[in-house]
């Protein structure tokens, strides 16, 4: 059986700064408010018109592909992460099949959320591991900046939240000691609402009964989000699915070169290197100037600690993710 390996990594944020100064602007809120409960300094936004889901997507991809040294059409299969597609439907997945101008492969899209880019790893090296493909492209992407409630009422959400894409390519490895050795994944639909999202849904509403309410303060359009709840959760389940992954390695805590956790609130990571005892130079965050780009996140600091050179062959690299859902995951991985 094979291994695989990631050869290639990009992201793309847009150009457009929002800072918590420029939100407090448009909201009861404050730079020493924000910084204090989540870390987040800056977020980026896309400018409307310039750029979507699907294109940031594209953008990050073009650099992953490059990197990786490969053709384009060498890539045998698409894995695009996002809770924030163009459409409803289709998905972004196939609109960068179509853009990137890659021959008529497989594209499938994963709705899983903050979890969603550990869960398009775990899929790629399984399709990988079997023998089916040879080089997958896997992207998170998001555009949350579109759809927040910028308002005194939404500011425990909104200020939360930015745009942003990265991604990665993963090829075949023949050595099983290197490349991604294990991904773990886990739900718990039971506490689905407290992260969550309700309209457009079909379940309770179709659509004509949402155009006859044409409702302004219908909130069931923004995000909701039980914080003290979400984080005493993702804590918890932080700890647990890094050491499952550990675990399974016969691997120690003292083993890890690099942590990137999903960007979610700078307290939470604070809190995973505090009960690790890890090093500043054992974790990698980007939240404070990026804010939560949800899916985009993992990859984007994964990619950012790649460039600056916080990452090397041989690493132990530690992804981690914990959200909507409830969902989280891991991978551990031999760069």
């Amino acid at each position: 059986m094979y291994n695989s390996k990631i050869i290639g990594l990009g992201y793309f944020v847009p150009d457009n700064v929002v800072t918590n100064d420029d939100l407090s602007k448009l909201m009861d809120t404050n730079d020493e408010w924000i910084q204090e409960r989540t870390g987040i300094k800056e977020r980026r936004h896309v400018i409307k018109g310039e750029d979507t889901t699907s294109t940031m997507g594209v953008k990050a991809a073009k650099i992953a592909i490059e990197r990786a040294g490969i053709d384009k059409d060498e890539i045998d299969f698409i894995v695009f992460a996002t809770l924030s597609p163009d459409y409803y439907f289709p998905g972004p997945g196939v609109q960068v099949q179509r853009d990137l101008d890659i021959k008529t492969v497989g594209a499938i899209d994963i709705r899983n959320q903050c979890s969603g880019f550990v869960y398009g790893i775990s899929l790629a090296d399984q399709y990988i591991k079997s023998g089916m493909y040879k080089n997958v492209l896997v992207i998170g992407s998001e555009l949350h900046s579109g759809g927040l409630d910028m308002t005194t009422r939404g500011r425990g959400v909104s200020v939360i939240f930015g745009d942003g894409a990265g991604a990665v390519v993963l090829t075949r490895e023949e050595d099983n000691s290197k490349g991604i050795l294990s991904t773990h994944l886990h739900s718990e639909g039971a506490h689905a609402e407290e992260l969550s999202l309700i309209a457009p849904g079909m379940g309770k509403r179709w659509v004509l009964d949402i155009l006859k309410d044409n409702d302004p303060n219908d909130v069931s359009y923004f995000p909701y989000m039980n914080g003290q709840f979400v984080f005493k959760n993702a804590v918890v389940r932080f700890s647990e699915v890094i050491m499952e992954g550990l675990k399974t390695n016969n691997l120690e805590v003292t083993d890890i070169d690099m942590l990137i956790p999903h960007q979610a609130n700078l307290r939470i990571s604070q809190f995973i290197q505090s009960k690790f005892r890890l090093r500043d130079d054992q974790i990698y965050n980007n939240i404070m100037k990026y804010g939560n780009t949800t899916a985009a996140s993992i990859p984007i600091a994964l990619t950012e600690a790649w460039e600056q050179g916080k990452i090397k062959e041989g690493d132990l690299v530690v992804l981690a993710a914990f959200g909507s859902g409830f969902t989280w995951g891991s991978a551990i991985i031999r760069w």
